[in-house]
């Protein structure tokens, strides 16, 4: 018989596959501030590149370069995203998203929505996108005042 008792779970890692890893991993430390390496692993066949990299805060995320790959289509911004099943973004927490936002996008990144109100009173969001096209979300939570 299956456990049917709820698991604890926490966010651990997201990973995103990259034509240029070298590329990806310089941006995502200079404009992310990714700076510890958490590891490295490398595959002949297929030929595979990865890299962990993590944060002061704990965010993590996994750059996979496989050679031969592609994308299957680019999107403009989250609702074009919507329109395919599957992953259409990912999101961090930031604390000042006006800064954040103008960092990114001077950091060689795309804006895509630029910093706005979000559902939840208080909260703010805005979109870019990273030099390969992936859609990251920033979103500062509400204020005390």
């Amino acid at each position: 018989m299956t456990d049917s008792r709820p698991f604890s779970a926490a966010f651990h890692h997201v990973s995103i596959s990259v034509a240029d890893l070298d590329a990806q991993q310089r941006w995502y430390q200079e404009a992310l501030g990714l700076d510890e390496v958490v590891e490295c692993f490398e595959l002949p066949e297929p030929p595979v590149r990865t890299t962990v990299l993590r944060g002061s805060g704990g965010l993590q995320v996994e750059l996979i370069e496989r050679a031969g790959s592609g994308r299957v289509r680019e999107f403009d911004d989250p609702l074009d995203a919507s329109r395919d099943r599957g992953y259409g973004h990912w999101a961090i927490a930031v604390d000042d998203l006006a800064h954040a936002f103008a960092h990114l996008t001077e950091a060689g990144g795309t804006p895509v929505w630029p910093p706005a109100p979000a559902v939840r009173p208080g909260a703010r969001f805005a979109y870019v996108k990273d030099p390969e096209g992936n859609l990251i979300e920033l979103i500062e939570g509400p204020h005390a005042d």
